[in-house]
């Protein structure tokens, strides 16, 4: 069992920045894959970015490229999402999730097994 708790989310201004991090039950040896997907109002949840735990591997979704970037904290078991240049259609619903047993970071969420609560994140225009 992972347990996964998120937390940074709020409301921002577009072209804002903000810094959801996610606080794992991983230890250094996991071999998971950590994952951030999003859930906008009346949508279904999408991934947002991914990394291997066992070699920090990182891929993200081409949407986000350049603006919203994932990484770790080896020594605290953290994984954030610094997000930049906030646009009102980032609006949605944060999940930190986990799975293991794939090679490459996995974009379906039916791959992922353990979810967090999620962070809401609302971007003004």
């Amino acid at each position: 069992q992972v347990q996964l708790v998120e937390s940074g989310g709020g409301l921002v201004q577009a072209g804002g920045s903000l810094t959801l991090s996610c606080a794992t039950s991983l230890d250094t040896f996991s071999q998971h894959i950590v994952g951030w997907f999003r859930q906008a109002p009346g949508k279904e949840r999408v991934f947002v970015s991914g990394i291997k735990w066992s070699d920090n591997s990182i891929d993200s979704a081409d949407s986000v490229k350049g603006r919203l970037t994932i990484s770790r904290d080896n020594a605290e078991n953290m994984v954030y999402l610094q997000m930049n240049s906030l646009k009102p259609e980032d609006t949605a619903i944060y999940y930190c999730a986990a799975t293991r047993g794939w090679s490459a970071v996995p974009h379906w969420e039916s791959s992922y097994a353990y979810w967090g609560q999620g962070t809401q994140v609302t971007v003004s225009s």
